[in-house]
């Protein structure tokens, strides 16, 4: 059933991008992460866009490696995405162009208040209030307690198994190591219901916070940095890609007018930025290669 519903989304997508044809059309495309449809920041984003200059936002929210391959089948128009590595090959590959730096926000390792690997009280080597992420990891591996992966090829999911792979352990395959496939918001609330750890985005998990018995446990490590891109789908790929309209939008969330919405975004509801704008500033700047 779930390949069945699959395939029909992604034919009408292609549909939908087919109709992008003409320079002219005012309707444009999306392919962005969950993390930020589930944040609220594109609720806020993309009307403002619209207003600004008369496109209209179709919006698909998927995990970055499934929006890469949307794109790789000209099944969007532009992408907002968190994957920077993928991302690069991407547009090596000729499948994206005008690659441009947007945001960031971090990822955090949040857990049950009754914190069964002892995350808060541990004897750790380092001298911060709270675990590096290495650290973490080593104490929810060696309890064997419960943790809750997307599971599906996004950004945040392979940032996961990276930090998993840095700190040494492998945890697939463990009894305790569940893999959800789905979005943020479903995986916080999947963690939630088991009294389980995962890996999320800071937008995200204070958009959900409120509606989940979870608490942000580790932070601060410089392995967490989470950064977003904007890309334009290639139209030497596929001519029917909304070149104008892509380019519009890149422009827009890159503009003064667009990033001042990205810093204000979460400060009145949270007490702080979900999002800090980046347009200024270079991959390196960030420490990316």
């Amino acid at each position: 059933m779930k390949k069945i519903v699959t395939a029909f989304i992604v034919s009408l997508i292609a549909l939908t991008s087919c109709n992008s044809a003409s320079p002219q059309n005012s309707n444009l495309l999306l392919v962005s992460t969950t993390s930020t449809q589930d944040s609220g920041l594109l609720d806020v984003l993309l009307p403002a866009f619209t207003a600004k200059t008369g496109y209209n936002v179709q919006l698909v929210a998927v995990g970055s490696g499934q929006a890469l391959k949307l794109g790789e089948q000209g099944n969007a128009d532009v992408i907002l995405l968190h994957s920077p590595a993928a991302e690069k090959e991407f547009v090596a590959n000729g499948f994206g162009i005008d690659r441009r730096l947007v945001m960031h926000n971090d990822f955090v390792i949040v857990g049950p208040p009754s914190d069964p690997a002892s995350l808060r009280t541990q004897p750790f080597d380092t001298a911060q209030d709270k675990p590096t992420v290495d650290e973490a990891f080593k104490a929810i591996f060696s309890s064997a307690s419960t943790f809750v992966s997307r599971g599906d090829d996004s950004g945040t999911h392979v940032k996961e198994l990276a930090l998993w792979k840095n700190a040494g352990f492998d945890p697939a395959g463990e009894e305790w190591y569940l893999e959800t496939g789905q979005g943020q918001g479903a995986t916080l609330s999947i963690a939630s219901e088991k009294g389980a750890y995962a890996l999320t985005d800071r937008g995200t998990f204070l958009a959900y916070q409120s509606n989940v018995d979870l608490e942000i446990l580790v932070e601060g490590d410089p392995f967490l940095l989470n950064v977003y891109h904007v890309i334009t789908v290639n139209p030497e790929k596929w001519s029917q890609v909304n070149l104008e309209g892509a380019k519009a939008f890149a422009d827009f969330i890159t503009s003064p007018e667009g990033q001042q919405i990205i810093a204000e975004f979460g400060v009145e509801e949270f007490g702080q930025p979900l999002f800090f704008p980046d347009a200024d500033r270079t991959d390196a700047e960030l420490g990316l290669p």
